[in-house]
């Protein structure tokens, strides 16, 4: 009986040693396929946390403004005030899902592979289809999609400033191979972004974007050590000291005559001069700008509080957009300006200091470009506020009401965070 017994035990035992065996592998699948979804919604162990946290601060300090400001919009309307902070908190969600997943997925070996070219292409597809939309504001930059009552519109430019980035960094970075012509390792990324700028400045008459994405190039291009780069580079830097001496002339007192006879718009023309002198237009493009100059000469240092912004309930336009930060400053005060301004500062530091590190251009173009990105939409919303340079409509990014560039700014921190996490991870160097 007690041998019976045995062998029963002795067989109950490699039944449930099979069944484990059996079972493990399913229950290690699930596990893994958990972790994966997971793993979309939180950022790599090796990416920067100082530079995560700083865009968290941005976001949630963003929508609370564009709350605040936004009231102006919707007196009365209280539906529509919930409405366009909804939409801002779905691009928000978007954007961290984008940043977070490209941060987990992108290797720079994807630059590497025959299915890379097609992006720039679909991104030339998306910045021309913008032309079957109607115009706003002179622009025919967006593609509008019309869900019941909310208008969602997309402006393809936002993202061609990444795709610009992406590209110098697939034809220019790490490359080792001698070509033939001289032009003819830069002539792909030239013919994609002079297509880019082409397209947004003459058939979408968005100068501004058009004029972002060009430095964006530059300073990317500036990059590649290679030889067959240095006759561009030297091009590329006499043309920024010749830009750079025309711009001050252009917006010097002196400049009027010239800025006239420039082949521009009216209206383009009209916030040159009032840049120069907001009180030459003072009822149209200078109206604006006086608005938030009175709004920056009212907040102070420690501001009239949240929500308590008179300039708002004015007829003061792109309150909630491109002139967000005359509410910020005029609601917290400088105060309000430095938490705006600090995480700027960490974020483009952090991206610096890991790119002077990094030995791969690819790398170091991606962290460049993307310092670029955020340095350029600073400098020319801040300036274009305070009347430094003429309005470009460049949005405040992370601050400003706008999905489409709120989408791009999260996509590219994402790209820059794989980076730094291969690198810090030594897949890079």
């Amino acid at each position: 009986m007690f041998v019976k017994m045995d062998a029963y035990a002795k067989i109950m035992t490699m039944t449930v040693i099979r069944e484990t065996v059996k079972t493990k592998p399913a229950a290690e699948k699930t596990a893994v396929k958990n972790e994966r979804h997971i793993l979309f919604l939180r950022m790599p162990k090796y990416s920067d946390r100082a530079i995560y946290f700083s865009m968290l601060i941005l976001a949630v300090f963003g929508l609370l403004m564009i709350a605040s400001a936004s009231m102006g919009l919707t007196v009365g309307k209280p539906n529509r005030l919930a409405l366009i902070v909804i939409k801002q908190m779905v691009f928000l969600f978007g954007g961290y899902f984008m940043m977070t997943w490209l941060a987990n997925v992108f290797t720079l070996d994807f630059l590497k592979t025959s299915s890379f070219p097609t992006w720039p292409i679909a991104t030339m597809m998306a910045l021309l289809s913008c032309l079957a939309f109607s115009p706003v504001g002179g622009a025919r930059a967006w593609i509008r999609v019309p869900i019941s009552s909310v208008d969602i519109s997309i402006q393809p430019s936002e993202f061609a400033k990444i795709m610009v980035i992406l590209i110098v960094a697939a034809y220019c970075g790490d490359v080792k191979k001698r070509y033939p012509g001289k032009w003819d390792m830069v002539k792909r990324p030239l013919l994609f972004i002079g297509a880019y700028i082409g397209v947004v400045m003459i058939l979408q008459s968005d100068l501004g974007s058009a004029v972002v994405i060009g430095f964006i190039a530059i300073f990317c291009l500036l990059i590649p050590a290679h030889p067959q780069m240095r006759p561009l580079q030297r091009i590329i830097v006499i043309l920024l000291v010749i830009g750079v001496a025309g711009s001050l002339y252009v917006l010097s007192p002196y400049g009027e005559t010239l800025i006239r006879h420039l082949p521009l718009r009216e209206y383009q023309i009209n916030r040159i001069l009032s840049s120069v002198d907001p009180f030459i237009d003072m009822y149209d493009t200078g109206y604006q700008l006086i608005s938030g100059l009175v709004s920056f000469a009212t907040g102070g240092w420690t501001g009239l509080g949240f929500g308590n912004s008179v300039r708002k309930y004015t007829n003061f336009p792109a309150a909630n957009t491109d002139f967000i930060l005359a509410i910020v400053v005029e609601e917290l005060g400088m105060i309000g300006f430095g938490l705006i301004f600090i995480p700027y500062m960490i974020i483009i530091i952090q991206l610096f200091r890991y790119a002077l590190r990094i030995q791969s251009e690819k790398g170091r173009i991606i962290l460049v470009g993307t310092a670029i990105y955020l340095v350029i939409h600073c400098l020319f919303n801040i300036g274009g506020v305070t009347g430094l340079i003429p309005l470009t409509g460049v949005p405040l990014l992370m601050i400003s009401s706008g999905g489409s560039s709120t989408l791009a700014f999260m996509a590219a921190i994402g790209l820059a965070q794989s980076v730094i996490d291969q690198y810090r991870k030594g897949i890079i160097q």
